[in-house]
């Protein structure tokens, strides 16, 4: 086969991509020890390293040696995966041209010291701990999303980090209608005089984890490219052969743990599955944050919340903890499909959840816009959230300061929790059709059927398809939020009776 000058030059483009990838795994690493591991006094200096990390990769998206290789390889006749890389490496050399790097460093200076600064506000419950640096930080991200946008619309300039292509207003339309049918389905069970049961006793905390790995073994994480380990918010972290998860622990609620590695978990599994070929190029991770939680939230809800998978874990619980909470398969299936009053995103149950993020979405867009300031967030939280769930925030730490994400500065990244739900609802119902037996092997344990299935139609293709069309492919049309709505009216119609 005779080599042709494009040929060589989609190899040297290559190669120079891998290497600018590797920096990117470093880097995220790096991150995953401020959040596990790394002493508190450490937070400046991870700063300035990170910061620096950021430098030398910013240089290597902006180069010309990079503009000349993109000019050098593109052509007609590529086919899909060489296309697919010179997409992909266009689109984060646009963004680098566009961000000066003195931001972006500052960025990534700022973020382990904030971080720090949310976890001591959470600890003490006081936003007034955190807003300094989420002043700093939203004011950065503003900057950010200006020189992004080039006069057009912040907050789409920033979601298109997590769900390219996606814009605020198709959101805020997906949103409106699976909005209204969630509210019709919570106004039943709030009518319902059915009493669903609730977890009780206390579970140790090692046994806990030691439950966590064996059902992160059961759905098929491989040990040998990840581990486990616990942090103040639950999170995936890394790609290809170095993927890592966390959870956390309440002595009298072992589901918190438990649902939250499964949900770890699904992100796990679409990093490890992707197609190693891709692993160390553009192309080797998720397509979408959206997409990334779509196999997240199934794992946790579709398959985790079913009754088939509660008749295994009732027996696993009661063999490693030594009881389940509750007395029988039906009566756990039913204290984890529980809709409970509660302020936590993350222990919310499938029909409030979705409220939680809509309620965040429209925050951090006001925030990014410049429509509402820092200074007024806590109170606009605290009376959206009295709005939306019918009683008051109780302290900051279960408000305000429940989740991460703003410290880190991911703006633009919430709304991707209710994608993904939107698009494992479109997904599950391909896949219940696909393995119309499926309830009865998780009874047992047995997902290979589940997985096989995610890593034909998600995992192995990496963002070697863009997001929108990689769930149309997979599911056959352009998702909608019909199937899951059908989905929580079947599932809680029966549970609530109505």
């Amino acid at each position: 086969m005779t080599t042709t000058r494009q040929d060589s030059a989609f190899v040297a483009l290559e190669s120079y991509l891998a290497k600018t990838v590797r920096i990117e795994q470093a880097m995220t690493y790096l991150e995953w020890d401020i959040e596990t591991h790394m002493p508190a006094g450490a937070a400046s200096q991870r700063g300035e390293q990170v910061a620096a990390l950021t430098e030398v990769r910013h240089a290597r998206w902006v180069s010309s040696e990079l503009g000349d290789l993109l000019e050098q390889a593109e052509s007609s006749g590529l086919d899909e995966r060489r296309q697919a890389v010179i997409r992909e490496a266009k689109i984060e050399r646009n963004r680098a041209v566009k961000v000066p790097v003195e931001l972006s460093a500052e960025i990534a200076r700022t973020k382990p010291v904030a971080g720090k600064s949310w976890e001591n506000a959470k600890a003490s419950a006081d936003f007034g701990v955190f807003r300094p640096m989420l002043v700093t930080m939203v004011e950065l991200r503003r900057q950010e999303a200006d020189a992004l946008a080039e006069g057009g619309d912040r907050y789409d300039a920033l979601l298109g980090d997590y769900e390219p292509g996606m814009t605020g207003a198709r959101i805020e339309g997906l949103f409106s209608g699976l909005r209204s049918g969630l509210v019709e389905i919570l106004g039943h069970v709030r009518d319902s005089a059915a009493n669903l049961p609730d977890i009780s006793g206390r579970f140790r905390d090692d046994l806990q984890m030691k439950l966590a790995r064996e059902l992160a073994s059961t759905f098929g994480y491989d040990w040998n490219r990840g581990r486990l380990d616990t942090s103040s918010h639950p999170f995936c972290c890394g790609s290809h052969n170095d993927v890592r998860i966390t959870t956390r622990r309440k002595e009298t609620d072992p589901l918190e743990c438990l649902y939250a590695t499964i949900h770890e978990t699904g992100h796990a599994l679409y990093e490890q599955g992707v197609d190693p070929a891709l692993g160390s190029t553009v192309l080797g991770q998720g397509a979408s944050m959206g997409i990334h939680e779509s196999q997240s939230r199934i794992l946790e809800n579709q398959i985790g919340r079913s009754r088939g998978f509660c008749r295994h874990l009732f027996s696993r619980m009661c063999a490693v903890l030594g009881s389940a909470g509750v007395g029988s398969p039906e009566e756990l299936y039913r204290a984890v499909n529980k809709v409970r009053r509660g302020f936590i995103r993350t222990e919310a149950d499938e029909v409030q959840y979705n409220l939680h993020i809509m309620l965040r979405f429209d925050l951090e867009r006001a925030l990014v816009g410049g429509d509402l300031e820092v200074d007024d967030l806590e109170g606009a939280w605290n009376d959206r959230f009295a709005a939306d769930f019918g009683f008051e925030v109780d302290n900051a730490a279960n408000g305000v300061l429940q989740d991460a994400h703003w410290s880190h500065g991911l703006f633009g990244y919430f709304p991707t929790y209710t994608l993904g739900n939107i698009y494992s609802g479109e997904l599950v119902d391909a896949l219940f059709s696909d393995v119309p037996d499926l309830e009865d092997r998780l009874a047992s344990g047995d997902t290979d059927a589940l997985v096989a299935w995610l890593r034909h139609r998600i995992h192995r293709h990496g963002r070697l398809i863009e997001p929108s069309r990689l769930i149309a492919q997979a599911v056959g049309h352009s998702p909608t939020a019909e199937p899951l709505l059908r989905y929580l009216n079947a599932k809680f119609g029966e549970l609530y009776g109505f």
